[in-house]
């Protein structure tokens, strides 16, 4: 990625996993990050890296599924680092459970922080992007999008994060911002170690299962997705837009 240095990006869910290995990943590429979670005392560690590394980074407090919330959220990263024209909307929960067990609470709380959240973030930053005519919004999906037993809601809202990112990407795109979407596959994350205890199982036995049925043998880093939205926010990835990138290391269905 070749990036203005003052160019100020925003990441999601950012204080551990997927969201902080793409926020360092940024700071590396020479954007000034907004570190953004639930909890501002939780992405101290991750500016902290990124600042010792010579990048500049701000942490961020701010509930995705809050209106107010993310407007105050993204005036003080335009404030304090400059206007946001990279978007990372990685912020995610989940509450698994097969149908009959899942209850609408389940259902509502996937729904407000995956969809809700990525457009009250995609809706806050627009602007910014539209006046700059330069931006990119990559939105998290899932390849839960395409199924996934206990999984109805965050399958429908990984789902539905691809629709938004295709409308995104043809509203936008006259004002040269690009709208694209990752898919990962297994990643070894706090969530994923989540899903093994759900399914009574340690987090090694859930890996190795889950690594037999991946071609290229070996369950997917954060590193991994950071490297594929370093990519698709950079300079050569301006005519790729509308787009899902299934990072899964191997093909799917």
């Amino acid at each position: 990625m070749s990036t203005d240095s003052a160019r100020t990006a925003i990441v999601t869910g950012a204080a551990r996993g997927i969201g902080a290995a793409t926020a360092k990943a940024l700071a590396a590429e020479g954007c000034a990050v907004a570190v953004l979670d639930l909890d501002e005392a939780a992405c101290k560690t991750v500016v902290e890296e990124i600042e010792v590394a010579g990048g500049r980074a701000l942490a961020v407090a701010a509930d995705v599924s809050d209106e107010d919330g993310v407007t105050a959220a993204v005036q003080r990263v335009a404030a304090d680092l400059g206007a946001p024209t990279v978007l990372v909307n990685n912020a995610g929960i989940i509450r698994d459970n097969m149908l009959f067990k899942m209850t609408a609470g389940d259902w509502d709380a996937v729904m407000n922080v995956h969809l809700r959240g990525s457009f009250l973030m995609s809706r806050a930053v627009q602007s910014y992007m539209t006046s700059a005519g330069w931006g990119r919004v990559i939105n998290l999906s899932s390849t839960s999008a395409l199924g996934n037993r206990g999984q109805a809601n965050y399958s429908a809202a990984k789902a539905g994060l691809q629709g938004f990112t295709k409308t995104l990407a043809i509203e936008l795109g006259r004002f040269g911002v690009t709208v694209n979407a990752i898919a990962p596959g297994f990643i070894e994350t706090e969530m994923t170690a989540a899903t093994a205890e759900r399914m009574g199982l340690s987090f090694e036995e859930f890996r190795d299962a889950v690594v037999k049925q991946i071609p290229v043998g070996r369950a997917g880093k954060p590193e991994d997705i950071a490297a594929a939205v370093s990519f698709l926010a950079g300079e050569r990835a301006g005519y790729i837009s509308g787009q899902v990138l299934y990072v899964a290391g191997g093909p799917t269905a």
